[in-house]
């Protein structure tokens, strides 16, 4: 086929998506995967268990996409209608599939349990369909072809997803389709809102060759920069993309954090490792979610010595050595408080950098001089300190995730302005 650009729709099925029960993070991962091959994704529907929404996506996205992913609606349950439904829009029939058979009889077998009838449904398939053999589970995958398009169907349990993305669908589309190179670059920046990087870069971004975009993605006071290329000379595309990063970094380069696609938390523990140092956190009003954020990386065990989650004035007091008076005066969200906290922090660990946190996230717990959503946030070393009053003005929620990233947007400043 040509190198022209090949679209893809993804439809995930089930109820739990549809009311917020489930979170889809199955269309994310898979747009991510097919995007790296040269796919793009044109839409994403999601449907709930009815038939009749069912049939109806599946029309429409095939008018939209020469490739549909669907996911869901497998199982071997009642509200499970999809592989039924399949054999129908495809004019088949139902028919045992022995090596599916035999997969699920072997997994039953090797876990000792008895199997019954409704398990052996999952060796059921339409005739008109390509078995794809699922190693991760008991519901095959199944492909179907219509009117030049290409239907691929798959459990909607993310890990039995995945594996059968990653053995079977991914390479099936990489061997039918000759596709176009899509490429991206991504840096992250931080201090500056959307619009001004948008006038700051005005000139440069008018002067972008046609086929390269850039896009602004915003998000907890950073904004990612993101340029994209696609074409059939992947190493000219790839040498000119190189160049126009290097300007775009030049541009911004005051208020750059990284020149890859990273989360922040990542960026930080690579800016730690890279110096041979070490983090800790001391968090009251975040309750351990920076903590979570620096953990949640691979690897972090290097650079993260622990955190104390001192919510409590007793736990400030005993485990952190704040001063009762301090607390009694000046109140557990205050600059001396936090100082106290970040001095207590660095006594009780062998950190070489710090984090202390301590608001009011709400809805409630504000006073008229220290409202909602005010926070304090304390960063440094054992030789310097620097604290900071924040002021956020959204949900409980919103507000943790906000002190989280600025307090690791604060670290990962005063660690970059420190001398190597």
């Amino acid at each position: 086929m040509t190198n022209q650009r090949l679209f893809a729709s993804i439809i995930t099925i089930g109820d739990e998506l549809l009311i917020g029960q489930t979170i889809d993070t199955n269309s994310a991962w898979m747009a991510q995967e097919l995007n790296k091959i040269g796919v793009w994704v044109k839409r994403r529907v999601a449907v709930g268990d009815t038939r009749e929404d069912i049939w109806q996506a599946l029309d429409e996205e095939s008018r939209e996409s020469k490739i549909i992913l669907i996911t869901g609606g497998l199982g071997p349950t009642a509200d499970d209608i999809t592989k039924p439904l399949l054999c129908d829009y495809f004019g088949g029939k139902m028919i045992v599939n022995q090596e599916v058979l035999d997969h699920v009889t072997n997994i039953f077998l090797k876990l000792n349990r008895p199997i019954i009838e409704r398990n052996m449904k999952q060796a059921q398939v339409p005739d008109v369909c390509t078995v794809l053999m699922n190693k991760r589970g008991t519901a095959p995958g199944m492909l179907f072809t219509k009117e030049g398009c290409l239907f691929i169907s798959m459990p909607g349990v993310p890990h039995e997803m995945k594996g059968l993305m990653t053995d079977e669908v991914l390479p099936l589309l990489k061997q039918n389709y000759k596709m176009p190179f899509i490429l991206h670059r991504t840096l992250l920046t931080a201090g500056a809102g959307e619009s001004f990087l948008a006038e700051r870069i005005k000139d440069w971004e008018e002067a972008l060759p046609a086929h390269i975009k850039l896009a602004y993605l915003p998000n907890y006071g950073m904004v990612k920069l993101r340029l994209t290329s696609h074409g059939a000379d992947g190493a000219a595309l790839e040498h000119e993309l190189d160049t126009l990063f290097l300007a775009l970094q030049e541009q911004v380069k005051d208020i750059m954090i990284t020149n890859e696609d990273l989360p922040l938390e990542k960026a930080l523990g690579d800016l730690l490792v890279k110096r041979g140092k070490s983090m800790a956190t001391a968090e009251s009003c975040s309750g351990g979610y920076i903590a979570h954020l620096v953990t949640s990386i691979a690897g972090s065990s290097i650079y993260f010595k622990g955190t104390v989650v001192a919510y409590s004035y007793d736990a400030k007091e005993t485990i952190l050595g704040v001063n009762h008076q301090t607390l009694e005066t000046k109140g557990a969200v205050s600059e001396e408080t936090i100082t106290e906290m970040f001095n207590g922090l660095m006594n009780v660990t062998t950190a070489d950098y710090g984090i202390a946190t301590s608001g009011i996230m709400g809805p409630g717990g504000g006073t008229e001089d220290k409202p909602v959503g005010i926070v304090w946030v304390a960063v440094g070393s054992r030789e310097k300190m620097v604290a900071k009053r924040l002021y956020f003005r959204h949900d409980r929620l919103k507000n943790i995730e906000l002190t989280a990233t600025n307090a690791m947007m604060m670290l990962f400043q005063f660690i970059k302005a420190e001398p190597v």
